[in-house]
């Protein structure tokens, strides 16, 4: 697939004429809800800086979309909140900062579930980030916004931020590729704070080559990335909590994946994860509850010029964060003791398990659906969404399989399914050992390459 970043590099396509492109497509796609800022001014001009002045870097010329809740100098960074709207960072989060040096252009902030607390990218003062493949559904969170703006052809990249998924979850649901890389890959100042041990930026783009370029650049890593022959690979297939229910679509493309995976001459391990079922509710949610209220009370004080928090609550949109920010802000709900017995339960149960999986199976990486089902309705399914004949909350049905490797810290990728007839969108993932994000990265090159083929 040739996209924006390769024709810019061959010279075939200007910065200034995709620039133009892309910000005449987001203002006909307004109805979508993928940007909150469009920066069309600055982005032109440095458009015409690039075209002036080649080779800058490898992301020279690249128009970008970053969440709302990644500081951008001189934009608003709202975070999805209505409280935050007068908030105007004077400097570029660190990411961006490396971003710029390697030539890319800020084409504007993306939509995002208030906060980054959910997984639908609905509900909040901005509206929500609808899936170019179905506008009637929603796109996933928290970064549904950037999804929206890849999927539906409005920047050729972007960046989200993934605490439990948020990512990985809104890649699958709009077909495109999204990385969390090992927490602490990249750079994490200048963004909104939840969780310091489980946030991280993570790249999106319609294809995993150009994952593997972002990746480069955001971590500063010029390590190899390339597709292995399918028959050394050894990929852990869990068959219990990951699969169990899906969807019918998605079971339909999840079989289609194995089958093709399979026949290339890929080896599949079952394997049964320890604990995962429990991995959110005993250690990541009072993980990220005991972190977010000792980083985001402060932040948001001083982004509000001193608002008082039952003032801010006040102000918040979605019922579901206001409930959550009460626990943050008033932050009894998580004690010390409760904090530490997350932790231990993190690294002794999940960062131990995985260890145990990948060390007895020889496994490169752990494969699974990205997402139980694929996306839901916006005007039925934002709070509660039916699965297995079931009426189950949204925003756990959505994380459940990407959350237990989240709490790990594991580097995790989705990959579009392309090749599995028509339908909704979705994901297979790929979570990898620690550290091992440009092997990671190989193996989504090999299977997107394998499940474009139809093998």
């Amino acid at each position: 697939m040739q996209t924006a970043l390769s024709r810019l590099a061959t010279g075939t396509l200007t910065s200034v004429s995709l620039t133009e492109e892309l910000l005449a497509r987001a203002e006909r796609a307004g109805d979508l809800g993928a940007f909150v800022t469009l920066d069309a001014d600055r982005a032109l001009a440095e458009a015409a800086a690039a075209d002036r002045r080649p080779g800058r870097g490898p992301l020279h010329g690249l128009p970008i979309a970053v969440k709302d809740n990644i500081h951008v100098a001189g934009l608003p960074n709202t975070a999805g909140c209505e409280a935050l709207a007068g908030f105007v960072p004077d400097r570029d989060a660190q990411a961006i900062t490396r971003l710029r040096a390697a030539g890319a252009i800020v084409l504007g902030k993306t939509n995002m579930h208030e906060l980054a607390l959910g997984a639908t990218t609905t509900g909040g003062p901005y509206g929500p980030a609808r899936n170019p493949a179905d506008p009637d559904r929603f796109a996933g969170g928290s970064s549904g916004g950037t999804a929206t703006a890849v999927a539906a052809g409005l920047a050729p990249a972007g960046l989200g931020t993934d605490t439990g998924g948020s990512v990985r979850v809104p890649a699958a649901l709009t077909g495109i590729a999204g990385l969390r890389p090992t927490t602490g890959r990249y750079p994490t100042g200048g963004v909104t704070p939840l969780s310091r041990t489980r946030d991280t930026i993570g790249p999106m783009a319609a294809t995993v080559a150009d994952i593997v370029l972002l990746d480069t650049v955001l971590a500063a890593d010029r390590g190899p990335a390339e597709a292995p022959d399918p028959r050394e690979v050894v990929l852990a297939v869990p068959a219990h909590h990951f699969t169990e229910p899906l969807h019918p679509r998605t079971a339909e493309v999840w079989e289609h994946c194995l089958d093709v995976l399979r026949t290339a001459g890929v080896r599949l391990a079952p394997v049964r994860l320890p604990e995962v079922e429990t991995a959110e509710e005993l250690a990541g949610f009072p993980i990220t509850l005991y972190e977010a209220a000792r980083q985001l009370p402060g932040y948001l004080s001083v982004a509000t010029g001193g608002t008082e928090p039952a003032e801010l609550l006040a102000r918040i949109t979605h019922p579901d964060v206001r409930t959550t920010m009460e626990r943050v802000v008033f932050p009894q709900a998580v004690t010390e003791s409760a904090y530490r017995a997350a932790l231990e339960v993190r690294d002794r149960v999940l960062v131990d398990g995985y260890r145990r999986i990948f060390r007895e199976t020889g496994a490169h990486a752990v494969l699974f659906p990205t997402t139980p089902l694929p996306a839901g309705l916006i005007d039925t399914d934002t709070e509660r969404v039916r699965l297995d004949g079931d009426a189950r909350p949204t925003f756990p049905t959505y994380i459940r399989n990407t959350g237990p490797g989240s709490v790990a810290a594991l580097p995790g990728l989705t990959v579009p399914v392309r090749s599995a007839g028509p339908g909704l969108p979705v994901g297979v993932a790929l979570d990898a050992p620690w550290n091992t994000d440009r092997r990671l990265l190989g193996l989504g090159l090999l299977v997107e390459k394998l499940l474009e083929a139809g093998a």
